[in-house]
């Protein structure tokens, strides 16, 4: 069995080449039962978020699967292959584990160590699994690349520091009141840009937002969005008396806040701190202002900078994230090496056991008067036979990492021991039933 991925990603396509080839939370069903039904494929599940489309299968027929999704992807969504072929990319094994490894722990993504990912990929294996396209190898793949991911956010720093502008804007607010519980924001401008950084101020656990903007209407619709208050725009001033943060991107010809408005302003309010974030250009802060005691003042090149030194961080820290994907890599892959010769091992093992048993009876039958003691000591022996005579081959199987040497290997075993022909599928189905049974005891013991 092998494991593939086939998918584009913000690196390899245009939005507008990922746009056409989403799947709407509502179709991903159907896309799923229509990807399982292919021969080629024996487990599968789709990833679609903004930024990347990916299917990922478990296949014996590695070549032909490959054609069989891209034919997929072009059809479902009746887009020609060339229009998109030269976008996708394909990992095959070792490097469809490494894939989703690294995706899973925000390696792979846009911001580098951003959370989203994760949930999202635990959306898409939830699917599948409601779906029934799932099996133990994705089953296995995607809880290890859930550890994975758990391991790079305990053991690195790579989500700690703020990257995107308005999350810095969060973080120095943070550092300059401490929290942020009881605090009040006056957004001046009803923009996206203030409306983003709300966003972070209110999950940030802020009290109170205010919002003031020329179109009055607008700074109506937008408070209500944050369950604010509205305040007309000639009363900013008003408005600086009781706010602790000010975030600005109304982008005014002149300055809305000037020096000594601001140092009359922090008399008024007897010089509590307070934190502007001037985000609008042209600025709508006079810088003077920054230098009035008990004013921080940040405009955009401030959190620019400070973004971009956090990214910095955390391509550092990339790189300890990398070495962790690594290691992990190695044990998912020895686990699924393993399972092409399990079958033959338990076979083996079942076939000496038989052997062992029924000579055993044969021996104990014709001397009825050993003792408990003696029996067990003939079972014993015997067993330890078996065991030391299984040893060698056991563990060759186990260590041969060529492909070709180990059907080899697989071919001469069941021909020298007439070993049954039996499947990995079936193998994997017996051991799914058994993982079915463990958990359903584990859910009626809980």
């Amino acid at each position: 069995m092998e494991l593939l991925v086939v998918g584009l990603n913000h690196n390899t396509a245009p939005i507008k080449i990922r746009e056409c080839l989403a799947f709407p939370e509502d179709k991903i069903e159907d896309a799923l039962y229509k990807v399982h039904i292919l021969p080629s494929v024996k487990e599968s599940m789709i990833v679609s978020t903004c930024n990347r489309v990916e299917v990922y299968a478990a296949t014996r027929e590695t070549e032909k699967a490959i054609h069989d999704l891209k034919d997929f992807l072009s059809q479902y969504h009746g887009i020609s292959l060339k229009e998109f072929e030269k976008s996708l990319y394909t990992h095959v094994g070792e490097e469809a584990v490494r894939h989703i490894f690294r995706v899973a722990s925000s390696l792979d993504s846009m911001v580098l160590g951003e959370p989203q990912i994760l949930g999202q990929i635990k959306e898409a294996y939830d699917f599948s699994q409601q779906v029934k396209t799932s099996g133990l190898i994705l089953h296995r793949l995607l809880h290890r690349a859930f550890h994975v991911a758990k391991r790079v956010r305990t053991e690195t720093k790579i989500a700690i520091s703020a990257v995107s502008v308005s999350s810095v804007a969060v973080e120095l607010a943070e550092k300059i009141f401490g929290t942020l519980k009881k605090k009040t924001v006056l957004l001046i401008g009803a923009g996206e840009m203030c409306e983003l950084a709300s966003r972070y101020l209110v999950s940030g656990g802020v009290e109170k937002i205010l919002v003031t903007n020329r179109t009055y209407e607008r700074a109506v619709s937008l408070a209500q969005e944050f369950r604010g208050e509205a305040i007309p725009f000639e009363d900013i001033a008003q408005g600086l008396k009781k706010t602790d943060i000010v975030i600005s991107a109304a982008n005014s010809a002149q300055y809305l806040i000037g020096h000594d408005q601001m140092t009359k302003t922090m008399k008024d309010r007897k010089q509590k701190p307070i934190f502007f974030i001037d985000i609008a250009d042209p600025r709508d802060i006079e810088p003077k202002v920054g230098d009035i005691e008990n004013v921080y003042l940040y405009n955009i090149d401030d959190l620019q900078k400070v973004a971009n030194e956090n990214i910095k961080d955390r391509e550092k820290e990339a790189q300890r994230a990398e070495a962790i994907v690594q290691d992990e890599v190695v044990k998912f892959v020895n686990w699924y090496r393993s399972l092409d010769v399990t079958p033959t091992i338990v076979a083996l093992r079942k076939k000496f056991e038989e052997i062992r048993k029924k000579e055993l009876e044969k021996t104990l039958s014709l001397h009825p008067n050993l003792s408990d003691k003696e029996k067990k000591s003939l079972e014993a022996l015997t067993s330890a036979i078996i065991n030391k005579i299984l040893h060698t081959p056991i563990t060759l199987l186990k260590q041969t990492n060529e492909e070709a040497m180990a059907d080899l290997y697989l071919d001469a075993l069941h021909a020298l021991f007439g070993l049954p022909e039996k499947s990995l599928e079936t193998f994997l189905e017996k051991f799914e039933e058994a993982e079915e049974k463990e958990e359903t005891h584990l859910e009626n013991a809980l």
